[in-house]
Formats: C-alpha cells, structure tokens, sequence
C-alpha cells in the first residue's frame, strides 16, 4: 500500500511540472558558445618589442660607430693626441707595461 502512495504521489509531481520558455535564439547561441575557436593567447615578453626592422637599424647604426671609430684610431690626429697626452703625463710610447713587471 505504502508503494502504491509514493508512485501516485511521485506521478502527481508530473502534473504540477510546467513548460519553460526559452528566449529566441537560446539553441544557436548556444551552439556557438560550446564550439566558438578558442583565441589564441599571444605570449608578451620582454623582447617583443624589439622587432626585426629595429633589431636592422640597431646593427647599422653599431656598424657606423665601429667605422667610425676605426677611422678615427687611424688618422694622424689620433696619434698626434696620444703622443701629446703620452708627454704631458710622463709616459713614454716605448715603455710597455705588464702586470707581470
């Protein structure tokens, strides 16, 4: 008797359940959701900045001051110095120094 009750009772539960309305569109916004593309998150670093086209201008503008500098280490205003600085200083061009002296 007393399962006899609880099917009836479990049945009438069935009665009291009422349709639900989903808004317009519900089923395709969903679809979308569950198979958008993922984004693909883009990694930042430290160096993301430094793009090919710098990393060039970089490379020409350290090669500059290399010639640069090379050339000056070669011209004869560059000794003449030395020699000045090597004179007023009491530093003879001859005379080499080493730790191991």
């Amino acid at each position: 008797m007393n399962i006899k009750d609880n099917v009836k009772k479990t049945l009438e539960v069935f009665d009291t359940v009422e349709v639900v309305e989903t808004p317009p569109f519900f089923k395709d916004k969903t679809m979308q959701l569950l198979f958008a593309e993922k984004e693909k998150t883009v990694s930042v670093s430290i160096w993301s900045w430094f793009t090919p086209q710098l990393q060039l201008a970089t490379l020409a503008c350290i090669i500059f001051v290399n010639v640069y500098a090379v050339k000056q280490i070669n011209s004869s205003k560059y000794e003449a110095s030395i020699t000045s600085f090597a004179s007023d200083y009491g530093i003879t061009a001859d005379q080499e120094s080493s730790i191991l002296n």
